[in-house]
């Protein structure tokens, strides 16, 4: 299984691991940390030591009742993060985390290789055609409502049968645009309760049909230090075990914050296979 950037094809045989480059003040973990071109930077540079495979670059913070930013105000956020990372270090594969088509368009300008889009395209109805005309791999994540309103879209018939559902009739409408590389996240954390996350895990092998690349983000989410009773700065160790889990069930991308950590479990799961 490979996508294809810019021309290089990446094979999954052996899973992926994305690097967290949060450069807002209000992510749920690492709010604030890296909101300066010099803290990105360095942050980047760290990734990439730590071999990441890819680094995603998210200028607007997600997490539930989060502040909601234009595509302008966004696009002041990570467009000059995104020039000073491809001047410093022209060969790293970037990703950008946004629902908006022109922050996606002008990112890739200047040298992004993937959109990760928590929406789906439901946020901007230009992003898929925007997506096509661009030719980069998507990754198009589940999620109902928006990030300030999701906690009110957990009802399903059947979470899994629902979220097969919505991922055939997305990726049918990106085909028509003319995406093909196309990553699949089920979206953990966003329109679903604590008990739905682990039945999602339990079953994300159930999205194999689709023969498309499993991307996952479960890294430090509320998922594993509400269950646990820790804090968020704990859920290292539970990040790990989950992702260990979903790389037996087939996952292909690990999204983290915590890279070394992410690239030893993998070696390690390698062992194993």
């Amino acid at each position: 299984m490979t996508i294809n950037i810019n021309g290089s094809l990446i094979d999954f045989n052996i899973p992926k691991v994305a690097g967290i480059l949060n450069i807002t003040e209000d992510s749920f973990y690492d709010g604030g940390k890296y909101s300066t071109i010099e803290k990105a930077l360095k942050h980047t540079e760290e990734l990439i030591a730590e071999e990441a495979d890819f680094i995603d670059i998210g200028g607007q913070s997600t997490r539930p009742g989060s502040r909601f930013l234009s595509e302008e105000d966004e696009l002041s956020q990570v467009i000059p993060v995104i020039k000073a990372i491809k001047k410093k270090f022209p060969f790293v594969k970037l990703s950008i985390d946004t629902f908006w088509s022109k922050v996606a368009e002008e990112s890739v300008n200047e040298g992004v290789s993937m959109i990760n889009d928590i929406s789906g395209g439901s946020m901007d109805e230009k992003m898929f055609e925007t997506v096509g005309r661009l030719k980069v791999p998507y990754v198009l994540m589940h999620m109902r409502g928006t990030p300030q309103t999701m906690g009110t879209f957990t009802e399903y018939n059947n979470l899994i049968l629902d979220i097969n559902y919505y991922f055939s009739k997305k990726i049918s409408e990106l085909k028509k645009f003319g995406v093909n590389d196309i990553l699949l996240d089920p979206g953990f954390g966003f329109s679903k309760t604590l008990e739905q996350n682990y039945e999602l895990l339990k079953n994300i092998d159930k999205f194999k049909i689709f023969n498309l690349p499993l991307y996952i983000g479960m890294s430090r989410k509320s998922m594993i230090y509400k269950c646990l009773e820790i804090t968020v700065e704990e859920a290292l160790i539970g990040t790990s075990a989950l992702n260990l889990y979903a790389l037996q069930k087939g996952a292909h991308i690990l999204r983290v914050h915590d890279v070394k950590e992410a690239k030893q479990m993998i070696n390690l799961w390698k062992m194993l296979k």
